[in-house]
Parts: structure tokens; sequence; C-alpha cells
């Protein structure tokens, strides 16, 4: 183990991190993914520092191969654009690099300042970009060139005693962004690891500060919770939290309404889970499907309405409008979640196409009452 310092307002050396070399933390180079250490490599070709940070260096202390690869550098972004032509500049409030490889996206952002607080978006450096990382495990950074992992926060400690600490003041964390609260859940869901009772008080009195959250960004949350493969252990933590039902808000007061509906809504979240489990790259109408199914199949007795109506469109066009308010704030597209629509009425034994938009000619009938 060896032990990072720099220099307090006197010149005295100050330890700022512990670094953790090959043999402590196992991380396997074989793991990470071929394009991200191009990335890194040409970024240090051109003289920046740039390291793996947040959830992949969990992932990988983990043993595990993570989904995405994110990477922090001290180049500003306007330079990292120039160095990466298949790349572009995104975002208003945080300016970040998104790096483009086919069908994989990277993102590249650099060192924070904590001048503005935690949500700023002046450029610092590692020093001040480690206090702005909203949990311990998640503010790790690896350098897969020394294969050293750098940790400010007792971060490796935290992730082998299975628990989730906050980098940032507990007063803190939730008014400057309430989407960590979602987030704290998730990982918790994620890794096995556990929320202290006073981080999941604090979540418990602060979950109102969603409201304020823009429907774009609860999509964005939602979309990866019913695509983690967790979504039951999430939402379930949801659900005791008081998160849920900022999320999905008419679900959540049918569940406190009715209890069998939470059972029968949470197992078909579990049937999610275990279909993401065998094709992890199923569209988003397929996971849509698992979350409004119970809610379709409640409406009405659609084996009544299957004699009455087998191809009547105006009950797809009936369940459209239901299942779009029922799923509110969240904001999928249209085809996605037509596409779940279809396949839950299918499943329920109608078959029926959307209703399509077409100039109807008119007749002598339609125009001429039937006189005697």
């Amino acid at each position: 183990m060896l032990i990072r310092y720099s220099a307090d307002e006197n010149g005295r050396p100050v330890k700022k991190a512990v670094i953790y070399t090959k043999n402590e933390h196992k991380i396997q180079l074989s793991k990470i993914d071929p394009d991200a250490l191009y990335i890194l490599e040409r970024l240090k070709d051109s003289g920046f520092s740039s390291y793996i940070v947040g959830g992949a260096v969990r992932d990988l202390i983990l043993d595990r191969t993570p989904k995405d690869f994110d990477i922090v550098t001290d180049a500003t972004p306007s330079r990292i654009k120039k160095i990466f032509r298949n790349s572009r500049i995104i975002g208003r409030r945080f300016r970040l690099v998104h790096v483009f490889f086919e069908d994989k996206i990277f993102e590249v952002s650099t060192f924070r300042s904590i001048i503005d607080g935690s949500v700023g978006n002046s450029f610092g450096t590692m020093d001040e970009d480690v206090k702005r990382r909203d949990f311990s495990l998640n503010a790790l950074y690896y350098d897969p060139f020394t294969e050293h992992v750098i940790d400010y926060v007792n971060g490796v400690r935290d992730i082998k005693k299975h628990i989730i600490r906050p980098v940032i003041k507990i007063d803190r964390i939730f008014v400057e962004d309430p989407v960590r609260m979602i987030r704290a859940i998730k990982y918790s869901a994620a890794t096995g690891c556990r929320l202290p009772f006073s981080l999941k008080r604090k979540i418990l009195k602060s979950a109102h500060l969603l409201s304020s959250v823009s429907p774009s960004r609860l999509t964005e949350e939602l979309q990866k919770i019913i695509g983690s493969g967790h979504s039951f252990e999430i939402v379930s933590k949801a659900l005791q939290t008081d998160l849920y039902m900022y999320l999905q808000p008419s679900a959540t007061a049918i569940m406190y309404a009715r209890p069998d509906f939470e059972k029968k809504y949470l197992q078909s979240l579990k049937k999610l889970d275990e279909t993401i489990a065998r094709d992890a790259d199923i569209r988003l109408g397929r996971k849509l499907f698992y979350l409004i199914y119970d809610f379709i199949y409640e409406l009405t007795d659609w084996k009544k309405e299957a004699d009455l109506h087998p191809s009547a469109s105006e009950l797809y066009a009936l369940t459209w409008t239901e299942c779009r308010n029922f799923v509110l704030p969240m904001n999928p597209q249209r085809t996605e979640l037509e596409f779940a629509i279809k396949e839950v009425l299918k499943t329920l034994g109608i078959s029926m196409q959307p209703p399509k938009k077409r100039k109807q000619k008119k007749t002598s009938a339609q125009i001429t009452p039937n006189r005697r």
C-alpha cells in the first residue's frame, strides 16, 4: 500500500489518498474494454493524466465486468474533442465529451472543482473532483498503466465492508441533487451493499425533493432501473424509502390501496430480471411490457372483450391512453410503449393493430340520412 501526499499552506506534506497496488486490489486488466484503454493511452500520449473512475472501478474490484467505463482527465472538453475526432461535446450544465466506437459510447469528463458545490461545472483537480462524487464506493480512480487504485475516501474499505457511505455531507448531498437518492438504492441492490440507518432515514425525509426533478431525468433513471437486471430489488427498496411514488405515482397509489397489486407488480419485475439475465439486449418495449402488464390486466374483463371485440382498434386506443397516464412522469419513446401495449394485449387474447389515421371517403349513406 502506497500513500499519496500533497502540501498544506505551510508546505508540509499531508496525506491525501491511499494507493492500492495490483496485488491488493486484484483488478484484472482483461476485464477492461480495449477501446477504453485506447482513450486513456491517447490522453496520456497527449500529455494529460486520465483514469477510469466510478462504478467501473467498483465493479472491477468486485471481480465483475463493468457495463460502462467512465473516464476522467485533466484535459478540457475542447482539448479532448481535438484529440478524438470520433467525439462530441454534450451537456449544458456539465460539459462532457462522448467518444464513439461503433455501438459503444465512452463518457470522458474533466476534473471538477468544488468552488460551486458538488454540482458545479468549474474545472479543478483530482483532489477536488473526488469531493464531488456521491458515494465512497464510486469515488475511486484506476490507472491501468501503473495498475494503481487511488482512494481518497476509504472506498475500497467500504466495498469490502459492503456499506454505502456518502462522500458529500449528509445535509447537502440530496439537496444539491435529489437523484442521488435513487442512485443510492440502485447501488445497494446491484452490489449487495447495505444502506446505513442514518442514510436510509435521510432518504425517507428527503424523498419529497424528487418532485422538483424533471420528467426527462426521472425517465432516464427509471429506464436504467428496468434495464438493470435488479428491478425487483430496486423498486422494493424505492417503495420502502418512499421514492417510488415520485417515479411511478399511479402504480404506487394502487399498491397503497391494494397490497395484492404490489405483490403482482413486483413479481412481474422479477420476471423482467430473469428475462434480462437471459438476454441483456432486449428492446425497451419488452421491458415496459413487464411494467404495465398487471395494470392492463386489471383494466377490464379481457375474455369478454375478446369475445365482443376480437379486433376492435378502439380497445387499443383506450388502453394506450390509460397506460400513457399510468407511466407518468415517465415519458418513454412512443413506439416502445406502443410495442409494450400491443404485446400485453396479445397475451390477453386481444389481436389488434394500433389505430391508423386515414382519410375516409364520404359515402351517400353518410351524407344522406335514411328516410322512409
